[in-house]
């Protein structure tokens, strides 16, 4: 087992609200995504559910899966380091 720290990034898909001037408001984005990052942070993720081999790839795969039906998602991206990341749209 060895560790990283990732950096997750969430991209949302959508029509611009002619009113309003956004797809949703970035609070709206943080109220589903801030809690399933509190689930991962400084934990084992080898050892939270789904998550056994916790790869870039299946991390941004697990992100998308729980994130889904909550946000109009575009692509989910995790990065180990600044020049290597997986980038996942479903």
């Amino acid at each position: 087992m060895h560790g990283h720290s990732y950096q997750i990034q969430i991209a949302i898909e959508g029509e611009v609200d002619v009113e309003r001037g956004w797809v949703m408001d970035f609070a709206a984005i943080d109220e589903h995504v801030t809690p399933i990052i509190k689930r991962l942070d400084h934990q084992v993720l080898n050892e939270i559910d789904g998550l056994s081999n916790p790869t870039s790839e299946l991390l941004a795969a697990w992100l998308w899966d729980r994130l889904a039906g909550l946000l109009p998602l575009g692509e989910v991206v995790v990065s180990e380091t600044e020049s290597s990341r997986c980038i996942y749209r479903g």
